[in-house]
């Protein structure tokens, strides 16, 4: 049975403005140059102060803080540490919410009272609730203690808490003003009071308190001789660590007071984790319950978690310590609700902006966007928190978008009071352009035509132009071959084999082939490697829990990885979600062709997956899906369509963040095969529309480029304004980005007319036609070109680095093409006089013409002379070793 507790948060009234006093969050500094952003990571959580709060029904306490670093390992450490005790805190909680004025009331558009349906279905059961009132400007704020509160009948109000007096169903209301809002209330069984469930009451309490995490008794030996399952994923192996191991220590069923799970958490013995809790708590309360009570295990029959609400859903926020309270609603699979408030454990993605505290109470720090989330048992929800500068002037400017993008994009930076900068100019778009969609640089024919062309509609034109040329094909052949580490592996992947599936991907993309066409043929692929090149997808890695990691990493955009030893800690990904997907890959067969350099891979309609912990063959189940009737098929080719289906949440929009990613520097959601619930979208309504459209679209790559090459957002200048000068995520810029390694040293043989020889490829072959993964040059190799080690899109790397600098300053790079192609010496023999051959090089390194202070420093240096050859060709390198041309701006 499920039981409702009396909340241990007391209403916000009671606990003042803050809630919490906070030590200063350690934080890398954010900060923008002209070519490379430095992105923020959020550092660790703050510790939470604890401190007594008054209560109508005890003393409430909350429990000792934690800390999140959300690192690339997405680890969690437990900071152990007594109860704090603040002055200031003190002296904020007793001072009052200021009073509204008339003005402020009059400002409100709307009211809204959250949850909207209640449902209370025990004697002790409670629901927190909110107001929250929505201004014109999209500006939200708390107002729960200033509206009035009105319910009669079935449930009475105590503080920010409804309470059921009487089975049946009511209406609470608030009011505000002149605005009014209603939440629709249902009350039964207010004669039942379950006892403490050891999977509902005592379970959480490990997790709120954090003595489940990898840092006390998570970790995998646990500690000090105690261990728990890592965020709660073995409740069956900890119900038995506390009952039966060291019999009568941890759980006295004689003397609960006396039990060791009590005296440690309540500090009344020695603890390394110190106090947890104190002893009169709800927490305490509870667990001396629940052991008073025989200690009972309801892991088997106690209904599951079918999901958890975050309320609000969404919070703008106006000036530093502006407050929103959070409110977290757990749905039973049995139908029941419950308020687990103080039972979730809260936290923040960027506490600069929004820091959350243990009762979920938000705090606006400096301007920015948050994510707030809540933990419980397997679950993790979260809501998006805008904070806005207090009082701040914004005039929106006058755009015309020029499609969906620009009206979604537009619309966020309205709310965030950003205002975009203007478009670039044509030489910008036309170099951007050119490099984003082919990998190469516009040619001096190509810039004079563009320059002149006086036609409005011309660069949709030059788009449609790129894009029918096979240079696309193979930049996006070469992409795809990242992701799917296209390369030869001693004895098991050969050349030939490698080749024919980097071959087949390349005419997948130039053939026009629907991306989700080309999955089903991946995914589902079987025979020989020579003759189905796309069944080397599962040479190149054969294990089966790897070859699910990478698909969902791949395809879904879900890093799976965490979920294989513990539940998800970040996502709603748990054990059982990992193994039963890991099952469609269970019945792989390989064997060895005629031709030993030739794998053939089947389906061999038989083995299972064993789950980690139990050994049960798991069934194959769609992640957050249903379990799919695989009798008799191949279960990859039934992963495929459900993979590739338009229903599904995952595959499209993944796909088209990626491909986003590519054209505006960052993706909608970054990393872009990161996507979790602590990793959300930074617009989540661009971020549905991409991919709604590539669906549209027939998943048509072609038609998402042209979409995003056509919009505002695309064409935006790198030049920032007062009020986007700090933007990173929204696309109120546009991005400075460095020229990928692959089409860098193209853009290199190209303007100095060098060419290059690549192993298995004809002299004069472009970089991004290297099929093998295993191939590189010194100059790649620094430039950062993807090893194809793994599927991570981060392999690939456009950070500038010292290495990068000195290779182009000093090595053979730069200096060695510039002698090989003679571009100097031929212009110089053609009759060109030196003004003209330095304008060559900056249309063709550039795509500008030099300045008149750039023509008269350089005719500084080439004097006199006729034929300046070394110092044409300083020029020509001094261009090369420019910013301005490694860079995308």
């Amino acid at each position: 049975m499920i039981s409702h507790r009396v909340a241990a948060t007391p209403p916000l009234a009671a606990r003042g403005t803050r809630g919490s006093v906070a030590s200063p969050a350690v934080r890398l500094p954010a900060g923008r140059e002209s070519l490379a952003t430095i992105e923020c990571q959020p550092a660790l959580r703050p510790l939470v102060a604890k401190q007594p709060r008054p209560h109508g029904r005890g003393t409430a306490i909350l429990p000792p803080g934690r800390c999140g670093a959300f690192a690339a390992t997405l680890a969690i450490a437990t900071v152990a540490g007594g109860v704090l005790a603040s002055a200031a805190f003190a002296a904020k909680s007793s001072t009052p919410p200021a009073a509204p004025t008339p003005a402020e009331i009059a400002a409100i558009e709307s009211l809204a009272v959250y949850p909207s349906e209640i449902v209370l279905d025990r004697g002790d059961d409670y629901q927190g609730v909110m107001a929250v009132a929505t201004r014109a400007d999209g500006v939200t704020i708390d107002v729960t203690d200033q509206v009035t509160w009105a319910v009669e009948g079935a449930a009475r109000l105590e503080g920010t808490r409804l309470l059921p007096a009487a089975d049946g169903e009511t209406t609470l209301k608030a009011t505000y003003g002149d605005k009014s809002a209603e939440a629709r209330v249902k009350v039964a069984g207010v004669d039942k009071h379950p006892p403490v469930s050891f999977r509902h009451d005592v379970m959480p309490v490990f997790l709120r308190t954090g003595c489940n995490a990898g840092g006390c008794h998570g970790a995998a030996r646990g500690k000090d001789g105690f261990r728990l399952g890592l965020f709660g994923f073995d409740p069956a192996g900890d119900y038995y660590r506390l009952t039966r191991e060291q019999a009568v220590r941890r759980v006295n069923l004689s003397l609960p007071e006396d039990s060791l799970l009590l005296l440690k958490s309540t500090g009344a013995v020695p603890h390394t984790g110190g106090k947890r809790f104190e002893p009169d708590s709800v927490y305490a309360r509870w667990i001396r319950d629940w052991i008073a009570d025989g200690a009972k295990s309801d892991v088997a029959e106690a209904p599951a978690v079918a999901r958890v609400e975050l309320f609000p859903p969404r919070a703008v926020l106006e000036g530093e310590g502006a407050i929103q309270r959070f409110i977290a609603v757990a749905h039973y699979a049995d139908g029941r609700t419950r308020d687990v408030t103080n039972l979730a454990l809260f936290m923040s993605n960027n506490e600069a902006s929004a820091a959350v505290d243990a009762d979920g109470l938000a705090t606006a720090a400096k301007r920015g966007e948050a994510f707030v989330m809540a933990r419980f048992d397997t679950h993790t929800v979260g809501s998006q928190v805008l904070v806005l500068p207090k009082g701040a002037t914004f005039t929106p400017t006058d755009e015309q978008p020029a499609n969906y993008i620009d009206e979604l994009v537009g619309a966020k930076l309205r709310t965030m009071r950003m205002n975009p900068s203007p478009l670039c100019s044509d030489e910008e778009f036309l170099r951007r352009v050119h490099l984003d969609v082919v990998g190469g640089l516009p040619t001096r024919p190509e810039y004079d035509a563009f320059l002149a062309d006086a036609n409005p509609a011309k660069r949709a034109a030059k788009i449609d132009e790129l894009l029918s040329r096979k240079e696309f094909a193979e930049l996006w052949a070469m992409k795809w071959s990242e992701l799917l580490m296209v390369k030869s592996i001693p004895n098991r992947v050969e050349y030939k084999p490698m080749f024919l599936y980097s071959q087949w991907i390349t005419r997948q993309i130039a053939g026009g082939v629907p991306l989700d066409q080309m999955v089903r043929g991946l995914l589902g692929a079987s025979g020989g490697s020579f003759s189905s090149p796309a069944v080397n997808f599962y040479q190149i890695e054969e294990t089966t829990q790897k070859t699910a990691e990478n698909v969902a990493q791949i395809f879904l955009g879900t890093r799976l990885q965490c979920a294989q030893c513990h539940n998800h800690p970040f996502d709603r990904w748990t054990m059982d979600d990992y193994y039963a997907f890991t099952a469609f890959f269970a019945q792989i067969g390989r064997k060895t062709g005629e031709d030993y350099r030739e794998t053939i891979v089947f389906d061999a309609r038989s083995g299972e997956t064993a789950h980690l912990l139990d050994g049960r063959a798991m069934k194959p189940k769609f992640l957050g899906g249903v379990e799919p009737d695989t009798a008799g098929k191949d279960r990859r080719a039934v992963l495929a369509e459900w993979i590739t289906s338009p229903d599904n949440p995952y595959f499209a929009v993944n796909v088209a963040n990626r491909v986003w990613a590519h054209f505006m520097g960052v993706g909608v959601v970054e990393p872009v095969d990161d996507v979790r619930i602590s990793n959300p979208p930074s617009n989540p309504q661009l971020h549905a529309r991409l991919g709604a459209k590539l669906v549209e679209y027939k998943y048509d790559l072609k038609q998402l480029v042209r979409d995003i090459c056509n919009s505002r957002a695309y064409q935006r200048s790198s030049d920032v304004n007062e009020t986007n000068a700090e933007d990173s995520k929204n696309f109120a810029h546009a991005r400075v980005r460095r020229i990928p390694a692959e089409a860098l040293l193209d853009c290199l043989c190209q303007v100095t007319g060098a060419q290059e020889k690549f192993p298995g490829l004809p002299l004069g072959a472009r970089a991004v036609q290297i099929a093998d993964g295993g191939t590189s040059t010194y100059f790649l190799t620094t430039f950062g070109r993807a090893p194809r080690n793994t599927v991570c899109a981060c392999e690939a790397k456009t950070e500038p680095t010292l290495s990068q600098a000195l290779h182009m300053l000093n090595g053979s790079a730069v200096h060695d093409k510039i002698v090989q192609g003679k571009l100097i010496e031929t212009m110089l023999e053609s009759g060109k006089k030196p003004p003209e051959i330095v304008e060559e090089i900056f249309l063709r390194c550039l795509s500008r013409k030099p300045t008149e202070a750039e023509l008269k420093s350089i005719s500084e240096l080439c004097g006199t002379a006729e034929k300046p050859v070394a110092e044409l060709q300083d020029v020509f390198w001094g261009v090369l070793n420019a910013r301005e041309f490694l860079f995308i701006h």
